[in-house]
């Protein structure tokens, strides 16, 4: 890292203390900055760089609820609005025990070049709670999320703030948030919100998107080896819609994916996963893995221990949560024979585990190239909604399909710029920075 960047990253690192997911983001985006600040040392001088690892807005609220005990509950609440050169701060609402400060800006933080690399005019932001949607009844759900809203309302708008779902946070959540942003705002201001329902200003294709996405990304990777997703074994991690819709798409195109996996453990079916099975277990049962397994039958076989990646694929589909494949996952993997990453997930891969697939000349999509497929619909979505109107499925496919292939051949042509060929990191990373970077260049100090 050139000493000017490492210099810069130790002071966010001071002025951010104990944050350390957002730690790995920022040094993800500085390591691969050099070859960009030598040729333009005025992203530093200017104090572009350091605006940049500074959200706009950084708002913590509470959020008070009552369970179907009559108990008050208490939970965080977060919305941090990171950059708006490009447009309205845009990113999803995680709704997950984990989530803190550092979290939110971490996902934040990468959202901005991910929204960047779509080339839709749109900014980035993130949010979300502490709150653990997990065994809670619709009713106590709907009454989290309506709290939770009525101090989100007041920060959040079409030309402000447009939020969408993320872990923890689905069309039931969205539904909840939205009727109770139109209830105390009195508007129907359908772009406000994304993922909202297809009978009430939602999009088709939005829910497939992510998983769609980030395997379209994959097939342009394998193409420039002269290979495609055609005949690959394909390992995905996660079971939630990312993965399930990952799985649909590799089915489309010819692939097999063998497993599945939730916190409980994972599952192998080297027949190929039952997808109907696997939507009808964790979708509408709201079951466990190993349910697939049980109901399955024939070869599959469900694992508690050990790790998914302990699997042998050609390619892999990280899509459950952040920092998911380690280093020594990354080990198993490039010794069994794995060709191509696509993340699915956000940071899904530690960074030693990038370097090493890196190394090894595994073909690695970071997840905001891979996985902005997600957000690209959002903002389709976005379109619809401005227009009052309704495109069919293969319209909004076919130009999810287009953005993907040109974030592909954009992160392509900037790494072989930046003198880095084939690194896709490098150039999803200088590629977002740049153009961020030059809108707030011609905005004067914001």
């Amino acid at each position: 890292m050139e000493q000017g960047l490492e210099n810069l990253r130790n002071e966010v690192f001071r002025r951010n203390p104990g944050e350390s997911e957002f730690h790995q983001a920022v040094t993800e985006v500085f390591e691969a900055l050099g070859p960009v600040v030598n040729r333009h040392p005025e992203y530093v001088e200017s104090g572009i760089l350091r605006r940049m690892c500074e959200p706009e807005r950084q708002i913590i609220f509470r959020v008070p609820w009552v369970d179907d005990n009559g108990s008050v509950q208490i939970n965080r609440g977060f919305r941090v609005e990171f950059n708006s050169a490009l447009g309205p701060y845009k990113g999803g609402l995680r709704f997950h025990p984990s989530v803190y400060l550092g979290i939110i800006k971490f996902l934040g933080f990468e959202q901005i070049f991910k929204n960047a690399l779509t080339g839709m005019p749109i900014g980035g932001g993130k949010g979300g709670s502490d709150f653990n949607p997990a065994g809670r009844s619709d009713a106590e759900i709907m009454r989290f999320c309506q709290s939770f809203m009525t101090e989100l309302y007041r920060h959040i708008g079409e030309y402000t703030d447009v939020p969408a779902g993320d872990i923890g946070v689905g069309s039931r959540e969205i539904g909840y948030l939205f009727g109770q942003y139109k209830r105390i705002t009195n508007r129907f201001e359908s772009g406000v919100l994304t993922g909202k329902g297809m009978s009430w200003g939602g999009s088709l294709v939005r829910p497939e998107a992510t998983g769609y996405g980030a395997v379209m990304f994959a097939d342009q990777m394998l193409r420039t080896q002269g290979q495609s997703m055609d005949g690959q074994t394909v390992i995905v991690s996660g079971s939630g819609n990312v993965a399930l819709n990952a799985i649909a798409k590799s089915q489309q195109l010819g692939a097999t994916a063998i497993t599945a996996s939730d916190s409980s453990g994972y599952v192998v079916d080297e027949a190929g996963i039952d997808l109907d099975l696997l939507r009808e277990i964790k979708e509408v049962q709201r079951g466990r893995i190993a349910e697939y397994a049980e109901q399955r039958g024939g070869n599959a076989r469900f694992v508690a221990d050990g790790s998914v990646w302990d699997v042998p694929g050609t390619v892999a589909l990280p899509s459950a949560t952040q920092n998911e494949l380690d280093d020594k996952a990354a080990q198993i993997l490039i010794k069994n024979g794995l060709v191509a990453v696509a993340e699915g997930a956000n940071m899904p891969s530690t960074q030693k585990a990038t370097e090493l697939f890196i190394e090894a000349g595994v073909l690695f999509g970071p997840g905001k190239a891979a996985n902005a497929g997600g957000v690209a619909t959002s903002a389709l979505e976005m379109q619809q909604n401005a227009s009052r109107d309704t495109w069919s499925f293969e319209y909004t496919h076919d130009k999810l399909e287009q953005i993907m292939t040109d974030l592909h051949d954009r992160c392509l042509e900037t790494a072989d710029r930046y003198g880095a060929p084939g690194n896709y990191v490098v150039g999803a990373n200088i590629a977002g920075f740049v153009k961020v970077a030059d809108a707030m260049l011609a905005q004067g100090v914001i």
